[in-house]
């Protein structure tokens, strides 16, 4: 890991340091994620576990599939399963997962790419790695991301965007020892490959970075967005030490509170397997509007949460013969 690397760092756009006045976001809370396992069996971290849904909004769910070596056979997936009033983004750091939905639409990604499924009104979809990967395992390392879409937008038709880890935007820190993927939103200088209306629903900026070793990284981030910081490997610290900086560590959450600029910074010292400290940033504009939540429909009332659930039964999402009429594990 990572997927998308540069060998020098000093050839890309530097980010621009806060400015006087700017204000680092403090820390509120870190979380440990849980252990879990999901679809047929691959092992996940439930990243947001413990936090408060008001402090994620407009994020509802976050996992880390993997890192996981198959053996030959192992590689799972999931099931036939529906969703409606929601975006899930799918970010492969490491292996290979192919999608496949109601409305006709499939793809593959691997290795930094992005797939941005809006799930809108309702499809059945299902995520597998490929039969290749089945029979001859391999690593798998990614991460699916839940947004939310606002009540106008619930009802959308369903879509996806395929990203491929060439169309990131890429950065450096103000001392090169940072490697900044953008792969959703804005940042000063550089743009994401999704980015303004049109391509997402709710404004939102996704970053994936990379501190060397003793490495600090300052990141102007949007102060109408909220910010959340995963860390995926390493050990470090989130936070200026003006601002309650704290320590973090793989599969820790820290929720940050307002500010202009995000404070991160990498040990001196990390572990011969993950010699760098690696973080997923997100942010959105919350969207601030009920939130009614069951399996994999998300809606803003409890009513329609179950129409949801009856659409699906009449195959009103799509129909796909093994799961038509069964709920099955959902």
């Amino acid at each position: 890991m990572p997927a998308i690397t540069v060998d020098d760092t000093t050839t890309l756009a530097r980010l621009r340091t806060p400015g006087l006045g700017d204000q680092p976001r403090p820390v509120r809370q870190v979380t440990t994620a849980p252990r879990g396992f999901e679809g047929e069996g691959f092992p996940v971290h439930r990243a947001f576990a413990g936090a408060d849904l008001r402090d994620l909004d407009p994020f509802l769910h976050l996992d880390q599939m993997g890192e996981v070596e198959y053996a030959p056979g192992e590689p799972k997936g999931t099931a036939w399963h529906p969703h409606r009033g929601f975006e899930t983004v799918t970010y492969m750091i490491d292996g290979v997962m192919d999608h496949q939905d109601s409305t006709g639409g499939g793809g593959s990604i691997t290795d930094g790419d992005t797939q941005w499924m809006t799930a809108g009104s309702g499809l059945l979809h299902k995520e597998a790695p490929p039969e290749w990967l089945v029979t001859k395992g391999g690593l798998f390392h990614g991460l699916q991301l839940w947004v939310n879409l606002p009540r106008d937008a619930k009802w959308s038709q369903p879509r996806y965007q395929d990203i491929r880890g060439s169309e990131i935007g890429l950065a450096t820190s103000d001392d090169g020892g940072a490697l900044v993927r953008l792969v959703a939103g804005e940042l000063p200088g550089t743009a994401g490959p999704v980015t303004g209306p049109g391509s997402t629903y709710t404004p939102m900026t996704m970053v994936h970075a990379t501190l060397a070793p003793g490495a600090r990284l300052e990141l102007p981030w949007p102060v109408e967005f909220n910010a959340l910081a995963y860390v995926l490997s390493g050990r470090g610290s989130v936070g200026a030490e003006s601002a309650g900086r704290a320590a973090v560590g793989a599969g820790q959450l820290a929720v940050l509170g307002a500010g202009d600029y995000l404070a991160l910074a990498a040990d001196d010292t990390q572990d011969t397997r993950t010699p760098a400290l690696d973080v997923v940033l997100l942010g959105g504009r919350p969207i601030r509007e009920a939130v009614a939540w069951a399996g994999p429909f998300v809606m803003n009332t409890k009513a329609e949460v179950m129409d949801a659930y009856e659409d699906f039964r009449r195959g009103r999402m799509g129909v796909h013969p093994t799961i038509h009429g069964d709920l099955g594990n959902l």
